[in-house]
């Protein structure tokens, strides 16, 4: 009697994760499952879920973050389980056998092609999907810098309404308790901001980069300051002008839609701007430092909120600028106090608030979960899922001090050196937060 022996073919998820232990060197750390309902990897693990082959043409065409990232976008790969914990997973792997990673083989490429062909993945190229940025003319005309910021800061206000507390603020907050509210961290950054700028009634702010107007009302309101607002957005323009009539500040606020280069003038006790110089681009920033010292009268003071990436790190990326923030370029912290100090200004302190931001985006990031059908609603399910990849890679970018946000306060001297300030009490900044 002969027995006759079967074999299992093997699916598309043991054929995908066989050539992905390949390219990484080692098992994978999360569970596979593939559009014909095969299954490998780890119990337990988040399961990453490629629903069509449509999401391996897209990595065929486009290799790396930003294919993948076209693909969990578009919906044709998808994560069950803690995302977050998936990517810190796959990033903690590439950093542990990334120096070890074997070089792929003539061979293995062959076996990837094969595979390529069996799994019907060959075509043509999809289309980018709806939601990544499509900038035309020069890198930083002001052209393009209008249509980048208009990208993703006209997105809508009742998105952001939606997504951010009662301030508007649309930066770092400064958190200074356990149990502090999202609310009361902006205003703490807003206070910390005014006072490290010396804010007296009647000075005259510049607010360049405003947002919605967190720092412009408050200046205005807090600390009777007359106000000079600026933005490329114009829906942030209009929201900002409303929320100053109906604040009755219209003799203190100024609201211009207007690009930094077109700013004249140099009659500022105090210039701030907030998170925006990571938007300026590399060869740009020295004429922005320039215009910066320019804009503010001697002795007048400059205070600048910027995000930094380390040292060895990149920063930023592809996904980021393509969907988020295009053209966007971030430096060491180091590079920037240069900068500032090759345009003329005295750099008098500089704080780091990057632990600060990993809690201001995990909020963000809880909000947009808890309120996940009223965002898609709003702006399409596409838009929702860019965002929801968007705050937690930029959570784990400033928890794996990849990036960084840093306030640098500076001066402009007079003629003789003197820059109207014989010391920075540092405990006059913060002795009011608590109450605020």
């Amino acid at each position: 009697m002969t027995t006759t022996r079967t074999s299992v073919r093997p699916g598309a998820a043991q054929r995908l994760a066989a050539l992905a232990e390949d390219a990484l060197g080692g098992p994978l750390p999360v569970r596979l499952r593939t559009w014909d309902g095969s299954e490998t990897g780890p119990s337990g693990a988040p399961v990453v879920v490629v629903r069509s082959r449509r999401a391996l043409r897209r990595l065929l065409w486009q290799p790396g973050e930003l294919g993948l990232a076209q693909a969990y976008v578009t919906g044709d790969i998808d994560v069950e389980g803690d995302l977050a914990q998936g990517l810190r997973a796959l990033k903690a792997v590439v950093r542990e056998r990334g120096p070890h990673t074997p070089r792929l083989s003539p061979a293995h490429w062959t076996r990837a092609a094969a595979e390529a062909v069996r799994l019907g993945v060959l075509g043509p190229r999809p289309p980018a999907p709806a939601t990544q940025a499509r900038l035309r003319g020069g890198l930083h005309s002001k052209a393009r810098d209008r249509a980048a910021i208009s990208h993703h800061y006209d997105l809508s206000n009742d998105f952001y309404r939606l997504l951010l507390d009662e301030t508007m603020a649309y930066s770092c907050g400064y958190w200074t308790g356990a149990e502090v509210s999202p609310a009361r961290a902006q205003r703490a950054k807003l206070e910390l901001i005014c006072r490290k700028l010396g804010l007296a009634p009647g000075a005259r702010l510049l607010d360049i980069g405003c947002g919605w107007g967190s720092l412009t009302l408050y200046a205005a309101q807090q600390h009777k300051a007359h106000v000079t607002a600026v933005t490329l957005a114009r829906e942030q323009a209009a929201f900002v002008r409303e929320q100053v009539r109906g604040l009755g500040l219209d003799d203190r606020v100024e609201v211009v839609c207007r690009d930094y280069r077109d700013i004249t003038g140099s009659s500022y006790d105090a210039v701030a701007t907030i998170e925006m110089g990571e938007h300026v681009g590399n060869d740009e920033y020295p004429a922005f430092a320039s215009a910066l010292h320019q804009l503010v009268r001697p002795q007048g003071r400059v205070l600048v909120q910027q995000m930094s990436r380390g040292t060895t790190a990149p920063g930023g990326g592809a996904f980021i600028e393509a969907y988020i923030a295009p053209d966007m370029h971030m430096r060491p912290m180091g590079e920037t106090v240069g900068l500032l100090e090759a345009a003329g200004l005295e750099v008098r302190s500089v704080e780091s608030l990057r632990e600060h931001y990993v809690r201001t985006i995990n909020v963000w990031h809880r909000t947009l979960e808890e309120r996940w059908a009223e965002f898609v609603r709003l702006v399409g399910e596409e838009t929702a899922r860019v965002w929801r990849l968007y705050l937690i890679g930029g959570a784990l970018a400033f928890e794996e001090r990849r990036m960084g946000v840093d306030q640098f306060l500076a001066v402009r001297p007079t003629t003789t050196g003197d820059s109207g300030l014989t010391g920075v009490d540092a405990t006059d900044w913060y002795r009011h937060l608590e109450e605020r």
